[in-house]
């Protein structure tokens, strides 16, 4: 057994205060220790918001602290009262999502890892629709199930990421089935990524929700997630004193001309490009561990880009195993 399995399973008998005092000082220690992890975390953040030295030190500081919080409160989740979700969510520009699930039934949410994607995915199932998404299927295995069966207990149904099975599952769901489908996808895992424009940089993002999006004739719309402070009535009813912002973008138009590989590149550059700008005015809130896809050094101005044909892989939910130390 693993030792996150392990941690997991001990902290269903902890307090929540002392759940997240020790998530928290294990991200002290990880940063203090500065090593290939937080090296990594600070690349990204470099890229994304140009700071560096002392500044960027910080501002790594502040995202350890941040994807701790993430971790405790994923432990906690799955024991919660789901009200206290609704507390702990303030949602921007959530009233289109609710029109456009009532009226065409499906609807393609794409974000990524910021703030709590699993908080956000609870509310998203009490207040918008059902939702469906994509979880890398990790090793060992009893990791994975625990995820699962955490996002199952607040609604969510989950599907291991398997390649070209999932997606046409996806589909199948995309047009038979009434809800959301959710799908983090700021970090291709497939290495057959759309390069577009992402935070200033060029990056390569999963084409799966743009495709998903064109197969099933679903509306996509990005999502960005951060924390922030809460207080006074709603901190009490939270049981917490951070809460998350659910920020929904625009809706990203379908285009109507060119072939597919173009629009799902058209359509990924959209959202990308939104969530990217949401990403730096958050960067303490992208739990960024891992290598990004960052294709080079070069930075785009507008309109740049490159033709890549797309691949149905999906996006996912994945776990920064090396911030589990």
């Amino acid at each position: 057994m693993s030792a996150f399995v392990t941690a997991w399973k001990v902290s269903r008998y902890l307090p929540v205060p002392v759940i997240k005092s020790v998530a928290a000082a294990g991200a002290w220690v990880a940063w203090l220790a500065h090593g290939s992890v937080i090296h990594t975390l600070e690349g990204n953040l470099n890229r994304v918001t140009g700071v560096e030295g002392r500044a960027l030190r910080r501002m790594s500081r502040k995202a350890m602290a941040s994807t701790a919080r993430y971790y405790a409160e994923t432990f906690e989740l799955g024991r919660i009262d789901l009200s206290v979700i609704d507390a702990r969510v303030r949602a921007i520009n959530i009233q289109p999502q609710i029109e456009a699930l009532e009226k065409d039934k499906h609807l393609v949410i794409v974000l990524g890892h910021s703030g709590n994607w699993d908080v956000a995915g609870a509310y998203t199932c009490r207040n918008i629709g059902p939702v469906t998404s994509v979880a890398e299927v990790l090793k060992p295995r009893e990791v994975f199930d625990e995820f699962v069966g955490m996002r199952e207990k607040v609604g969510m149904r989950i599907l291991g990421h398997e390649g070209s099975s999932t997606y046409r599952r996806l589909v199948s769901i995309a047009r038979h089935e009434p809800g959301v489908i959710a799908l983090l996808a700021d970090r291709d895992l497939t290495g057959e990524g759309i390069p577009v424009p992402f935070a200033g940089n060029r990056a390569r993002v999963a084409p799966g929700p743009a495709a998903l999006a064109l197969a099933s004739n679903c509306a996509i719309v990005p999502l960005a997630v951060h924390y922030e402070r809460i207080y006074g009535e709603r901190r009490k009813a939270a049981k917490s004193r951070w809460g998350i912002v659910m920020h929904f973008g625009p809706f990203v138009p379908i285009p109507t001309e060119g072939t597919k590989p173009e629009k799902v590149k058209v359509i990924s550059a959209q959202w990308a490009k939104w969530i990217g700008e949401q990403v730096q005015a958050h960067p303490e809130d992208w739990h960024m561990l891992q290598r990004f896809g960052w294709v080079d050094d070069e930075v785009l101005g507008e309109g740049s880009g490159e033709d890549a044909m797309a691949s149905p892989a999906t996006g996912s939910h994945t776990v920064d195993r090396d911030s589990q130390d």
